[in-house]
């Protein structure tokens, strides 16, 4: 509700200001630049309003735990990783989430092999849901002394943070704890004991780490709160399939599957494979640009073409 009463007084606020603006040019002022800008500015709140309004899921509004996994080909995917992990950096601040780290796994020589942050903020994981998949990257390698074109994937899994006061099952006797001591890119979160937290749940091969916190007790919680949250994903993702399936229909619906292509060389392009959205601007976008990739899946999906 918060939410929905902070966006009226934003279009209420920019509304006003373009009233004031186009009083002052009647008068005889030139606000010719100023309007333009607050128009501008107007139309961005106007979009993002028409999205909260598709963003209908009972978890849009919640934060989002997004995780990034570098994929085969050692140092060329975790550089990739480590670019997606900048890309999505970008957006939070473009978006005004706050992010918080929880689990950082740098890579070999250079990257990261994985990264799991909470988004914090209004619709984080309505908006940032559209980015669940394996994304794809085809570069000149800069780790190439020959400089030969290399294909790199990543894997990115955005799951909404979850309600305490949802119920998710959890045996203690399913749980599989382990302790091991912190390390993060540029010696952040290090310590010199045991106080992140790996744990893995048994029954469905989940994985989750913590090493934020300077307390193992801490971290643990941290940990249980992430789990929940991905298993409360796996059983969603579950009922879908069945629906799907009762429903007859054909296509499968994996969140493993390839959704985004960006292509460095021979020609700059970034494409989505679910809406066929792309643009050849690309630096824009891997610097956190992805509205307009964000608001294709969402109005796709909520047209009922997509997931």
């Amino acid at each position: 509700m918060k939410a929905h009463i902070d966006m009226d007084a934003r279009l209420k606020e920019a509304a006003d200001e373009v009233d004031v603006l186009l009083e002052l040019q009647s008068e005889g002022e030139d606000m010719v630049a100023e309007l333009s800008e607050q128009i501008t500015t107007l139309t961005e709140i106007v979009d993002d309003a028409e999205l909260r309004m598709i963003l209908g899921g009972k978890h849009d509004p919640n934060n989002a735990i997004l995780t990034i996994h570098s994929g085969s080909g050692g140092t060329e995917s975790q550089d990739w990783a480590q670019m997606l992990y900048r890309m999505y950096t970008r957006y939070a601040e473009r978006k005004g989430f706050k992010m918080d780290v929880i689990d950082f796994q740098p890579g070999d020589e250079a990257g990261i092999k994985s990264v799991t942050v909470l988004m914090e903020g209004d619709y984080a994981y309505g908006y940032l849901k559209a980015e669940t998949g394996v994304h794809r990257l085809v570069r000149i390698s800069p780790f190439d002394a020959n400089s030969r074109r290399h294909t790199s994937f990543a894997s990115v899994l955005s799951v909404p943070e979850i309600d305490d006061d949802i119920d998710i099952e959890i045996n203690e006797k399913d749980l599989r704890v382990d302790t091991y001591r912190s390390s993060g890119a540029g010696g952040q979160h290090v310590n010199t004991t045991d106080s992140a937290v790996r744990i893995t749940h048994l029954p469905t091969g989940t994985v989750v780490c913590c090493q934020n916190e300077r307390s193992q007790i801490k971290n643990r919680d941290v940990a249980m709160k992430v789990l929940k949250s991905r298993l409360y994903e796996l059983e969603l993702e579950k009922q879908r399939k069945q629906h799907e399936k009762l429903a007859g229909e054909k296509k499968e619906i994996s969140w493993g599957s390839q959704i985004r292509s960006y292509v460095l060389h021979p020609y700059r392009m970034i494409k989505d494979h679910r809406t066929n959205f792309e643009t050849g601007n690309v630096d824009p976008v891997l610097d956190g640009d992805l509205d307009s990739f964000i608001r294709e899946y969402l109005v796709m999906s909520a047209s009922g073409k997509g997931r």
